[in-house]
């Protein structure tokens, strides 16, 4: 392997693990919510530690989605969104070239 399959492949992982933790700290606050007049069972410093290391990740994903040549335009899109873009089949039988009548 030269050095730069294993620089990506390093790269690679730490998207990964970057990836996973961050889920992890979205799965924290989403069962800790407190609906509004119950008291939050994490402390407000814990919050904003949570929100402190999600931007970091957000950043560092970046930086290495540039470094990768990787596109960080990623939109989630609904079913029923209409697309920028349409696929046109093309019947290619048609198009084959006929044999020469000799």
């Amino acid at each position: 392997m030269s050095d730069q399959e294993a620089s990506a492949a390093e790269l690679n992982k730490e998207q990964r693990i970057l990836s996973m933790v961050k889920k992890v700290l979205t799965d924290v606050a989403r069962d800790t919510h407190a609906p509004p007049g119950i008291k939050h069972p994490l402390t407000d410093r814990t919050i904003e530690g949570i929100r402190d290391c999600l931007t970091m990740i957000v950043a560092r994903e970046q930086e290495l989605g540039e470094a990768l040549g990787q596109s960080m335009n990623l939109r989630p899109r609904y079913v029923d969104e209409p697309r920028k873009n349409t696929v046109v089949p093309i019947n290619i039988d048609g198009l084959r070239k006929k044999p020469k009548p000799q």
